[in-house]
């Protein structure tokens, strides 16, 4: 029998829309996240629909993201936005405050934090 993905396990499709719909519901609303903000567009419904197409499959669910706009190429995309520490650190505390309210294991959700802070990591492109 096949291991179940974190896309399984975290229950499909509407818990990763809803984690994404959070995400940017915190990130709107928490006025210490306000840099981060600034980066987006005042509308997040199509910044939210591509982080849930993007997670889908880096979750190991349907590849959306692939599907509609090829390879996602993170770093590249995030290279407009000057990301340090403090962007990083802003994203993964609104991913914290979306990934505590999911319905889930508490291993699950350490490792998909430890995974979103790798990733977010990744993304940074400015000197400290």
């Amino acid at each position: 029998m096949a291991e179940m993905t974190p896309y399984e396990l975290m229950g499909g499709a509407g818990v990763v829309r809803h984690l994404c719909q959070r995400f940017y519901a915190i990130m709107d609303t928490d006025p210490s996240v306000a840099e981060l903000r600034a980066m987006h567009p005042a509308d997040l419904a199509g910044s939210s629909e591509k982080l849930y197409m993007f997670l889908s499959g880096w979750l190991g669910g349907p590849a959306l993201y692939m599907e509609a706009f090829g390879h996602p190429r993170l770093r590249q995309r995030h290279m407009p936005f000057a990301v340090d520490s403090s962007a990083r650190d802003q994203w993964m505390h609104c991913m914290q405050l979306a990934v505590d309210e999911l319905v889930l294991e508490d291993w699950l959700k350490a490792k998909l934090i430890e995974a979103f802070y790798n990733t977010a990591d990744f993304m940074r492109n400015q000197p400290e």
